[in-house]
């Protein structure tokens, strides 16, 4: 014998046909032009799975309120498309089904900042779907990306990051991002912000793509501290930043070992790389061992110390570091123990014969 409902389900189940109602009602509302409504739409979706389903109906009312010549209509259209594309695969098809990215990248171009910002936030959000990219990609939206990275507020630039970095992806779009000039702006966001970061993480990512091309290593070396500040992000950035910052690195220094390996070893970048051989990701460690074999001075010669060695070594000079300056003394005493690696191979770094070039000296002392 089944069991009577409780009072909770019977009255939430008298409620549904009601909302089911109200939510009908303010689609017709969207349609109709309301801005108010949009803006309900907006705070409905905003962390509602469930009302991102149900509101899916708004999707093209919302899009042709994008093309409304009243501002405070198309901010209230683009901000509840935004929160209905969120973490819905289908919203975000139907959104760009529907017609939305001509206006949205009309708003890219927008004098309005917020307005801009956005936009970028609604591509960077519609890019995570394998659906979108291509369309997004075949629209334009590349140049108009990489304008906002160099001259959007700071949250627009950090989404255009992010947008890139899907829309990068796609393998035939790394020449187009390439062809717009992205590098100085990667350089100059992750020099003004935190190198741990997930925007550290994407610039990384985004750069190691584009140092496979020729065009893209002489625009970073061309670039006023580049290779130090990737340097810098092997350092001191997060596990997945670390392991794109080794990656462009090695894909550098493996398209040209004598044009690039002295420029690395100059920004000092044998440290954080030893550091990375035992503290980093898997994949961090590998490029990092192989990185260092081709920084040598005879890339895997008979006199390379062997990889467990130099993990013990590195390992017992970081089991000595805590604090709060594990930071400041890590690279202290990964100098020194460079020093002795030098020694063991060879002499001394100065002497013209040894493992890692002498120019790396003034790398390994420069201060933070």
């Amino acid at each position: 014998m089944e069991s009577p409902p409780t009072a909770a389900a019977a009255a939430a189940a008298a409620e549904r046909p009601s909302e089911a109602a109200a939510l009908r009602a303010l689609v017709d509302r969207v349609r109709a032009g309301d801005v108010e409504a949009a803006r309900e739409v907006r705070r409905l979706t905003r962390s509602s799975s469930r009302h991102r389903r149900k509101l899916a109906a708004a999707v093209e009312p919302l899009v042709a309120m994008l093309r409304s010549p009243a501002p405070d209509a198309g901010e209230a259209a683009l901000l509840a498309l935004l929160n209905l594309a969120v973490r819905d695969e289908r919203n975000k098809t139907k959104i760009v089904d529907a017609g939305a990215l001509e206006p949205l990248l009309g708003y890219l171009q927008s004098s309005d900042l917020n307005l801009q910002e956005y936009a970028t936030a609604a591509l960077l959000t519609l890019s995570a779907s394998s659906t979108t990219k291509p369309i997004i990609s075949a629209s334009g939206a590349i140049p108009l990306l990489v304008k906002v990275l160099k001259e959007g507020n700071s949250q627009a630039k950090n989404d255009s990051v992010m947008a890139l970095y899907n829309l990068s992806t796609v393998t035939d779009n790394l020449q187009t991002i390439l062809s717009v000039q992205p590098i100085p702006s990667l350089i100059e966001l992750l020099k003004g912000g935190k190198r741990s970061s997930k925007t550290a993480d994407k610039c990384c990512a985004l750069l190691e793509s584009l140092l496979s091309f020729d065009q893209g290593q002489a625009a970073l070396i061309s670039e006023e501290g580049g290779v130090l500040t990737i340097v810098e992000v092997l350092e001191e950035g997060s596990l997945q930043g670390r392991e794109h910052a080794v990656g462009a690195l090695l894909t550098m220094c493996e398209s040209d070992r004598n044009k690039y390996r002295d420029i690395i070893l100059n920004e000092g970048a044998i440290p954080g790389l030893l550091e990375l051989t035992v503290h980093g990701t898997p994949k961090s460690r590998v490029k990092a061992h192989v990185l260092l074999d081709l920084l040598r001075n005879s890339p895997y010669s008979r006199s390379k110390l062997p990889a467990d060695t130099l993990e013990n070594i590195v390992s017992n000079i970081a089991s000595q570091i805590d604090g709060e300056d594990r930071g400041g003394k890590a690279k202290k005493m990964l100098a020194e123990m460079v020093k002795v690696i030098g020694t063991f191979c060879n002499g001394s770094r100065h002497s013209g014969n040894n493992e890692f070039a002498g120019d790396a000296g003034p790398g390994l002392d420069r201060t933070e």
